[in-house]
């Protein structure tokens, strides 16, 4: 009898499972056919828990080398408006706009500045929320021919000034939005031993003081020995000398190149960038601020370079000019 029983108790456990296992594979065919997904059991890999590794460098897509447009609401006219800014100690136009976004010529154009190199501490400057210069209307000017001359669109002169007319009269203190001052007037103005003005291209320092071992131009490479275009300044100075950026602006790349060595790149207003190469070692890095009383870095000899010494490039609106052109 107690045989019979156990042998009873075993064929319900085996009929038990066989109706679980029944049960969970006729719910399967159902969710299927419902079309239901059924989650799968979570399996913890050998990376652990936190799964793979998230640092994986990933490429920045470029909106001008892929050919996107910026969207459309970030092109929209803008009507001028202003906010202030106390002048500080160490202050200068450059940096003060590179705070607003703004170029430096606009800064100085709103707030009538002569020089570009210095502000009075505590003068409150008028910042405006886009680029721009103020264009005082003349008699026989029309709207369509402002905005020609200075290569703006009407419908963002009229919003920027709201105006609601094509009709303007003289001497009104019309804002071109995105118009520049010439070249001719963004010379730096300063004043002169006998108490008049001058006006002047340079609005550059010198980065570090030495002697000049090779001009901008054609010449002999000293490494390949063929001819070609020295894009730059070579100033010869002991290793370690310390290395200020030319002009206020905000570092855009620091590192290695096989060329130019341990480089700093500078980006200014104005469409200028400055290039200091052959490092020993930097003091800056990408995305920092600088005056010209920052130090940036050291003179080395890194690269191809045959002693120690600063090669000094200046870019402007992407080509390289000559230095001399603009510095002090």
């Amino acid at each position: 009898m107690l045989i019979l029983f156990k042998r009873f108790a075993i064929t319900m456990r085996a009929v038990k499972v066989v109706m679980g296992t029944a049960g969970i594979i006729l719910v399967f065919f159902l969710l299927v056919g419902q079309g239901k997904s059924v989650p799968a059991p979570e399996i913890i890999s050998e990376e652990g828990i936190g799964g793979p590794d998230r640092d994986v460098p990933v490429e920045l897509v470029s909106l001008e080398t892929e050919g996107l447009s910026e969207p459309k609401e970030l092109n929209q006219p803008k009507m001028l408006l202003f906010s202030s800014y106390t002048v500080k100690e160490g202050d200068v136009p450059g940096g003060v706009a590179q705070q607003f976004g703004l170029s430096t010529s606009t800064l100085m154009a709103v707030n009538n500045i002569k020089n570009s190199r210095t502000l009075q501490i505590g003068k409150v400057l008028r910042v405006p929320n886009q680029d721009g210069v103020f264009y005082v209307v003349k008699k026989g000017d029309t709207l369509s021919g402002i905005a020609t001359k200075h290569k703006a669109e009407i419908v963002e002169i009229r919003v920027a000034n709201e105006l609601f007319s094509d009709n303007i009269n003289p001497n009104t203190n019309l804002f071109i939005p995105g118009a520049t001052i010439a070249w001719e007037e963004e010379r730096v103005v300063s004043s002169s031993s006998n108490g008049g003005s001058v006006v002047s291209n340079y609005i550059m320092v010198w980065p570090v003081q030495g002697r000049i071992t090779s001009y901008y131009g054609y010449r002999r490479n000293p490494i390949s020995g063929g001819r070609s275009l020295h894009d730059g300044l070579d100033i010869a100075a002991t290793t370690g000398t310390p290395i200020k950026a030319a002009m206020a602006g905000q570092v855009i790349s620091v590192g290695y190149d096989n060329v130019y060595g341990n480089f700093v790149l500078i980006n200014h207003s104005g469409g200028y960038r400055t290039l200091y190469g052959h490092m020993e070692s930097f003091a800056t890095r990408g995305g920092t601020y600088v005056t010209t009383d920052d130090i940036i870095g050291y003179v080395g000899s890194t690269g191809q370079s045959t002693g120690p010494h600063l090669h000094f490039t200046v870019y402007k609106n992407g080509s390289s000019i000559n230095p001399r052109t603009v510095l002090r």
